[in-house]
């Protein structure tokens, strides 16, 4: 039994039909993850639960997530196409038997060696035999191969990169955030649409609000009706028209019998304007949106701001829409957080008007007129979610290639940015109106249903902190 010499990081180099013998043979060691088998999953289709959902796996007879059988047979198919044979071997057959289940974290050594040869046809049969760390047998059998009659030297390829990405599970772990605070009571302004109708109701069956629908009665029941959607629990304030659904929806935040506000079909400066003319829900801060993205290739949620309300700020507007962005990180868990204040480069220059705000905005942070976060800019974006790209500009920084927040020079190129991330990124988003008394849920008429669950999400933690907020203020008056 030999083995073939150790493999070429640069080269493939396949062995033909004269240069195998019987008795022959290879290995591949691989350790199997649960990236392994989710990939598996998405490439094959292969969607069941056992491989995937831990829950109900460890309820079966393998007591736990196990790999799929055929992961460890595309092993022994990947031994013979590099390695043994290597390139231009033709699969031909295979027979398999599975012994043993594969867990994760399974180290498998795949082992093929050469059992018979027919020199009339130049096939060749494998005997195969995958074992885990101990020793253990999980797959054998037996494969049939055209083997290669010509040398071939060729060039290794890397690998396409695959980034697994779970958009369900970054939802859920949002929601995780939000468990045993109260149920909060929500204003839905205007929810004629099918869309916004549906994203309030289904925020209030995840326990996280109680829809009070502010519009129409009439319309309302018709579009849940052709909808199909479910207004349990629901109540109803009819008003003719989306400006009296505003004013109504402010007037009850103003009173406090709502605590959340949530957009519906109507436009965002409707809403806004009726929300700035009661003066209790002001809090002499200017109000900004911000977006909350689960971005496939960044390793952490990113908030941008602001790319919905302001148009083009000026400096003291620009300080207010970082400083509410830095308070509702914190709400949302982190203490610290890292602003890129993006412009086009990455230094001052003066005919480019937002790297000179960028610059201010950071010495205002240094005498505290903006606070609870570190803040650098002029940054490109490449250079605020890059380190290989702030590494390569000499950039040293404590926010380069690691922010939490991007604050955009104005509204076309926040929106710009944000609508990439979600349409050609596949990020998954959720947005919030802050800066006054109450939050505000606002998305876009195209987001779907799970981005205004989420967005309902952002407003009740944005609630929770205000009513914490009141209470200690309470006491300490008290």
């Amino acid at each position: 039994m030999n083995l073939p010499a150790e493999i070429d990081p640069l080269w493939m180099e396949n062995l033909t039909f004269d240069e195998l013998t019987v008795g022959q043979c290879a290995r591949l060691v691989r350790t199997v993850t649960l990236a392994d088998i989710q990939a598996f999953a998405a490439v094959s289709g292969d969607l069941n639960p056992t491989h995937l959902n831990p829950a109900y796996a460890d309820a079966t007879l393998f007591n736990g997530v196990v790999a799929h059988g055929m992961l460890g047979a595309a092993l022994i198919s990947a031994l013979f196409g590099t390695q043994f044979p290597g390139p231009g071997t033709v699969y031909l057959g295979q027979e398999l038997r599975f012994i043993r289940p594969v867990r994760i974290g399974d180290t498998l050594t795949v082992l093929a060696t050469v059992a018979a040869r027919d020199e009339q046809q130049k096939h060749v049969v494998m005997d195969c035999l995958v074992s885990n760390q101990h020793g253990q047998a999980v797959l054998e059998g037996q494969a049939r191969l055209l083997a290669p009659a010509t040398k071939v030297r060729v060039p290794r390829v890397d690998a396409p990169r695959i980034q697994l990405f779970d958009p369900e599970a970054r939802f859920n772990a949002l929601l995780d955030k939000v468990q045993g605070l109260p149920i909060v009571r929500c204003a839905v302004v205007h929810p004629v649409d099918a869309g916004s109708l549906a994203g309030a109701m289904d925020a209030a069956s995840h326990g996280l609000i109680q829809p009070v629908l502010i519009g129409p009665e009439g319309r309302i029941r018709r579009t849940a009706e052709e909808a199909g959607i479910s207004l349990h629990g629901a109540a109803i304030i009819a008003v003719e028209h989306s400006h009296a659904a505003a004013e109504m929806a402010a007037d009850l935040a103003a009173r406090r019998e709502v605590e959340v506000l949530m957009k519906g079909s109507l436009h965002t400066d409707e809403l806004l304007k009726a929300l700035l003319a009661q003066p209790l829900l002001r809090t002499g801060r200017r109000l900004s949106h911000v977006f909350r993205f689960d971005v496939p290739l960044y390793p952490k949620p990113l908030l941008i701001t602001d790319a919905a309300i302001n148009i083009r700020p000026t400096l003291a507007e620009k300080a207010d829409i970082i400083q509410n962005a830095i308070d509702f990180a914190q709400v949302l868990g982190t203490q610290q957080p890292r602003v890129a204040i993006l412009s086009a480069v990455e230094t001052v220059t003066a005919s480019i008007p937002s790297t000179l705000d960028a610059a201010a905005l950071c010495k205002m942070a240094e005498r505290g007129q903006i606070t609870g976060g570190l803040l650098d800019g002029p940054l490109a974006f490449d250079n605020a979610i890059s380190m290989d790209a702030a590494r390569i500009k000499g950039i040293a920084s404590q926010v380069a290639g690691q922010a939490d927040i991007l604050a955009v020079p104005d509204l076309e190129s926040g929106n710009m940015v944000a609508k990439q991330l979600e349409y050609l990124a596949g990020a998954s988003g959720s947005g919030l109106v802050l800066g006054a008394r109450v939050p505000i849920a606002l998305t876009s008429r195209a987001d779907g249903p799970q981005a205004r669950v989420a967005s309902a999400v952002l407003a009740v933690l944005a609630a929770a902190h205000e009513r914490k907020k009141q209470a200690d203020n309470a006491w300490k008056q008290g």
